[in-house]
């Protein structure tokens, strides 16, 4: 099932951003007067084809990694006398500007339409109240104490951990203050802290922002009773059993289900013991812990899950937007996203951020199946993301790419005439190698989180 929402979910992600992308070149395209020869979703052999009344051919290709819009141009074959008004290498750079920005435009379009919606349903987010902080830790030494409430970071107002995360993921690899204001339980008064980063998880390959500056965020009390077991787990090699009762690992008794995760977590690939309840006996068995990730993101997995289990209403908050408000917000939250990944594209090039972070094809379906089977919000959401992604990425100045085309254009824009075919060949190919680079690469990344 996992598999099928895998494949379903990559499938209806990619053929709405990429029909969305190439739409917006293509209806551009129609009003600067440019006849389009084929507008295609996805490459290969055509599995659909239709003609509208102007003669394009529409068609839906076997591999649905991308699409594009072919126009008419005399770059790429005879064009006839009555036609050469409707090429696109005789339109002004003003309008072949326009046609090839309008592609990346419509992602973000998409971004802001489905951000608006998703502002408009609302969601429930669970309140930035922190659980424990860790001794010696940065949030330690700033001051910070167990039971406050997060309200801002960097200035930047927090309505749930999931925005904290993300203006501490702003942060990565940097030296500086960041500042955390928070309140006291049942008070309106805000505290600000200031914590000291030093190259703050400079190049770590897989970074837990929250847990690194010593925080732990609050959780309900829930019971080490098992739920679930991975089929290539520690636990179920050993003999545990759903239903089983953890009672003490190591001597150490066990009285919440964190506290066991926080362990394991630290002692990736040593030997432990467990002491659980079955059927009203204590048993003990021996096993070791696997190992995940790589360097200062290895950790300890057991490979055993608990049942969920329910927040106190205080804990939680309803965030939602009329229809007018959730435009700003759908505007902020595009512009937010699209500085971030501009901003980590940079971290990533200057080293301050692990190039391991670039994700391929393979994990973006599985970040697709589990936000489909998690509901339409949280498709939604990835969505807007892998959306905003795409048009950034696209206008980033490569030949080949979008951005690659528009800087061709600016120059010839600026200098009254185009760059030498010659020029203009060399950048071709050398946005080429950065792009199979770069997918390969992602590719690798994707095949070692396997």
């Amino acid at each position: 099932m996992n598999t099928l929402y895998m494949i379903l979910g990559l499938l209806v992600a990619l053929g709405v951003l990429v029909t969305f992308h190439e739409f917006g070149h293509f209806w551009v395209a129609r009003r600067c007067g440019v006849k389009v020869l084929r507008f295609s979703v996805g490459f290969g052999t055509p599995l659909v084809r239709w003609h509208d009344r102007q003669g394009t051919e529409f068609v839906v290709a076997a591999i649905p990694l991308g699409g594009y819009v072919k126009m008419l141009d005399e770059r790429e074959g005879e064009v006839p006398a009555e036609l050469l008004d409707q090429a696109f290498n005789r339109k002004s750079v003003r309008q072949r500007i326009a046609i090839v920005a309008a592609g990346p435009v419509a992602n973000f379009l998409l971004a802001i339409l489905f951000f608006w919606i998703l502002a408009m349903l609302g969601s429930q987010q669970v309140r930035p109240v922190i659980g424990a902080v860790e001794a010696d830790s940065l949030a330690a030494q700033a001051g910070l104490v167990a039971g406050q409430e997060i309200v801002a970071v960097d200035g930047k107002r927090t309505s749930g951990w999931a925005a904290v995360n993300l203006q501490l993921v702003r942060r990565l690899g940097e030296s500086g203050t960041l500042a955390v204001a928070v309140k006291e339980s049942g008070s309106s008064v805000e505290r600000d802290y200031q914590l000291r980063l030093n190259d703050w998880l400079r190049g770590v390959d897989d970074p837990d922002p929250i847990s690194s500056l010593g925080i732990r965020p609050w959780r309900p009390r829930v019971p080490p009773v098992l739920a679930q077991l991975a089929s290539d787990g520690p636990a179920k090699a050993a003999g545990l059993q759903v239903g089983d009762h953890l009672l003490a690992l190591d001597d150490e008794v066990l009285n919440d289900w964190q506290q066991l995760v926080d362990i394991v977590r630290k002692r990736p690939g040593e030997a432990i013991t467990l002491r659980f309840s079955r059927d009203g006996q204590e048993r003990e068995v021996r096993l070791e812990l696997a190992v995940r990730g790589e360097g200062e993101a290895r950790s300890g997995y057991l490979g055993a899950g608990v049942q969920g289990t329910e927040w106190p209403p205080e804990m939680l908050r309803e965030v939602s937007f009329g229809p007018l408000e959730s435009v700003a917000e759908s505007l902020r939250r595009t512009w937010a996203m699209s500085v971030l990944t501009l901003d980590s594209l940079k971290k990533m090039l200057f080293g301050d951020l692990s190039v391991k972070n670039l994700s391929g094809p393979i994990t973006i379906a599985k970040v697709a199946g589990a936000s489909a089977q998690s509901g339409v919000g949280d498709f939604l959401n990835f969505l807007a993301y892998l959306s905003i992604s795409l048009g950034v990425l696209n206008l980033l100045p490569i030949p080949v790419l979008d951005g690659g085309h528009l800087l061709f254009y600016l120059i010839e824009w600026a200098r009254g005439r185009p760059l030498s075919e010659r020029v203009q060949v060399w950048g071709m190919q050398i946005g080429i190698s950065l792009v199979v680079g770069v997918m390969l690469l992602a590719l690798v990344n994707d095949l070692s989180r396997l």
